[in-house]
């Protein structure tokens, strides 16, 4: 029997961080400290100073034996609302990733991280097949990979800055 697998495009994740939404931006938006949350994300270089609409960085990933490189230039740096990013490799777009910030009824902050699969139109062919040796993870599966990729992720940010 042939299991139909669904491809999924986005996938959001939220927890309740006892910390003010402005602290909690801060955190995330300082790029250099992305590799402390993530659990594929080794180190981030970045020029010196705050990230801002418009800033590149690029981010140095591993997961298993899998390395890769990813560029990402930044879309929304609302202090204290939302951070994002797209990330591209060699010109080809690969996914908005981004971080929103809600006061929570307790005093802490809802924070919602989201991701969203570019590779589509033209290209998607060439950068799904990067993705795949690169990440060694197929197209269908990026989603799941994310989606528990975020929880770690959520949980290390909470114990940071609740800690």
């Amino acid at each position: 029997m042939e299991v139909l697998v669904i491809r999924q495009w986005s996938v959001e994740e939220s927890i309740v961080i006892g910390s003010r939404p402005d602290t909690v931006f801060r955190a995330v938006s300082d790029v250099r400290r992305m590799g402390e949350w993530s659990p594929e994300c080794r180190t981030v270089w970045a020029r010196r100073g705050p990230v801002r609409e418009g800033s590149s960085f690029i981010g140095f990933n591993r997961r298993g034996p899998a390395l890769w490189f990813t560029v990402c230039r930044v879309t929304r740096c609302e202090p204290g609302q939302e951070f994002a990013f797209r990330v591209s490799i060699f010109g080809l777009p690969v996914a908005h990733w981004g971080y929103r910030f809600k006061p929570a009824p307790d005093g802490g902050t809802t924070v919602t991280e989201y991701w969203q699969d570019l590779r589509t139109g033209s290209g998607a062919r060439l950068t799904e097949l990067l993705g795949l040796v690169f990440t060694a993870t197929r197209p269908v599966d990026r989603a799941r990979v994310n989606r528990a990729g975020m929880r770690a992720t959520l949980n290390r940010l909470k114990q940071a800055c609740e800690g």
